[in-house]
């Protein structure tokens, strides 16, 4: 009997291994995602979070494991997945607009060769409006602030219109009232069936911004609904001594739920 297409996981990532020089980065790691949620992946620096998204994506090539997207093996040119990358591994000092880095996202729709029409810009223009950044489109990408610039990125992002966002640390750089605004997006897309997945470091928001999360410390330490796996023995084995500043008790160690 045929597994339906909605129970297929998002992401399923299956004993991946990845090094850097000898040194393991991710140890047979096992990651399914479901389809249709917002889903968060937290864990110490040098926990392999980013390694994670860039080895599903094709951009860091695994010692071992195998990777599936919807149940096939990704290949780029096949539009499933929109990416936001972190925002300091840009080059933000190359020549460009706003605008013409928002339409790189319709490129998996034109190709390399046919050229943007009026219908492909007005595209690029709502999604400029939802992060706030009309007035912006003319302007040269270097000139914006760093939250300015993420929130570029991540409208190029929505103009992909792919099932799947994996996003790496999407509220790094901008103010309060921009990650509330983000947050609503990334809830809209999840309202339409598409699956979300970021790299997150502020376990204090979790519970209101995502419904599923994994920890991750080179191992999978846990991974299912926030609030089965938010647990004071999943934090320890994923931060060790840190675990009980990051459940946050007593009210002089808020600040230290940021990981």
């Amino acid at each position: 009997m045929m597994t339906p297409a909605s129970e297929i996981p998002a992401i399923d990532v299956t004993d991946l291994t990845v090094a850097y020089r000898e040194k393991p980065v991710l140890w047979d790691v096992d990651f399914q995602s479901p389809q249709g949620v917002l889903l968060a992946i937290v864990g110490p620096n040098g926990a392999g979070k980013s390694t994670l998204i860039k080895t599903i994506l094709g951009l860091i090539k695994p010692a071992a494991g195998r990777i599936l997207v919807l149940g096939n093996r990704y290949r780029p040119q096949t539009r499933l997945i929109g990416y936001v990358p972190q925002r300091t591994s840009v080059d933000w000092d190359f020549p460009t607009t706003v605008l013409d880095v928002v339409l790189m996202g319709r490129y998996g729709h034109l190709g390399w060769i046919r050229r943007p029409e009026k219908e492909d810009y007005r595209l690029a223009m709502e999604c400029l409006e939802k992060v706030g950044m009309t007035d912006f489109a003319h302007r040269q990408i270097s000139q914006l602030s760093g939250g300015q610039q993420q929130r570029v990125f991540i409208a190029r992002a929505f103009l992909q219109d792919a099932p799947i966002y994996l996003m790496d640390e999407p509220f790094a750089g901008v103010d309060a009232a921009t990650e509330l605004s983000l947050v609503s997006l990334l809830r809209e897309l999840k309202n339409k069936g598409k699956t979300v997945i970021c790299v997150h470091h502020d376990l204090q928001t979790l519970r209101d911004y995502f419904e599923w999360v994994m920890l991750l410390n080179v191992r999978r330490i846990a991974l299912g609904k926030v609030e089965d796996v938010l647990t004071e023995e999943n934090l320890r084995r994923a931060y060790g001594g840190r675990a009980a500043f990051l459940m946050g008790k007593g009210a002089d160690e808020k600040e230290s739920w940021t990981s």
